[in-house]
């Protein structure tokens, strides 16, 4: 599994995806154009091409560079100078290319392929009951904003009333004690103690939870 099922998740892993293709694209040119203009420069000046797809201003200005190069390229001794301009016009080239597309891989692959494996762990585990306990547990250790927002879509238990017939001397222990709160509603207390009771509604609650966090849930 590569993108999320959730269509917000999915759009930004698109987006995401299609800048470091564009990252990459961007970096291949200006290595074969910093490569060709190396070996532009290598070549006779009576020799060279003109390099298509440039204006003539920016042909003459980068003719220029070369007439500069020959210079470079004269002042090394004879045997040595065409060669060596040739390995560090390739070398250039592959720094150019390497560096720049090696620092985004190291920060945007290893988040998808993280993602991915979590992503595909987690719908394993979502398909037996063990499982979903597991992914439960995962939910129970979000941030306490995140799990009073998983409490809030649990159904609020209801509450006995008493019988306002009922004699509070016949039953002392149904009668209501002023003294006494009205209980709170549902929080990351009562996940807490449902996971712990393995109460199938926290743990179905729980578990969807960490399926939505992951973009599995649409």
């Amino acid at each position: 599994m590569w993108y999320a099922h959730n269509p917000g998740r999915r759009a930004r892993q698109f987006l995401g995806d299609g800048a470091a293709l564009l990252w990459i694209a961007l970096w291949a040119a200006v290595a074969l154009a910093a490569h060709r203009l190396a070996q532009l420069a290598s070549q006779p000046a009576q020799h060279r091409p003109r390099i298509p797809l440039l204006g003539s201003s920016v042909d003459g200005a980068l003719r220029g560079v070369a007439h500069a190069g020959d210079r470079i390229v004269s002042a090394a001794p004879a045997p040595q100078g065409p060669a060596a301009a040739q390995a560090l016009a390739v070398l250039g080239a592959v720094a150019l290319f390497v560096i720049p597309v090696g620092l985004m891989l190291t920060v945007w692959l290893p988040r998808r392929i993280r993602w991915t494996r979590q992503a595909a762990a987690a719908q394993e585990l979502a398909g037996t009951e063990d499982g979903r306990e597991l992914l439960a547990l995962r939910a129970l250790l979000r941030p306490l904003d995140e799990l009073a927002a998983t409490a809030e879509l649990l159904p609020a238990a209801p509450h006995e009333t008493p019988d306002p017939d009922l004699d509070p001397d016949l039953a002392p222990d149904l009668a209501p004690d002023p003294d006494l709160d009205v209980p709170p509603g549902p929080g990351p207390g009562s996940l807490a103690k449902g996971w712990r009771e393995a109460d199938p509604v926290v743990l179905d609650a729980l578990a969807d939870a960490e399926l939505q966090r992951l973009g599995l849930r649409t």
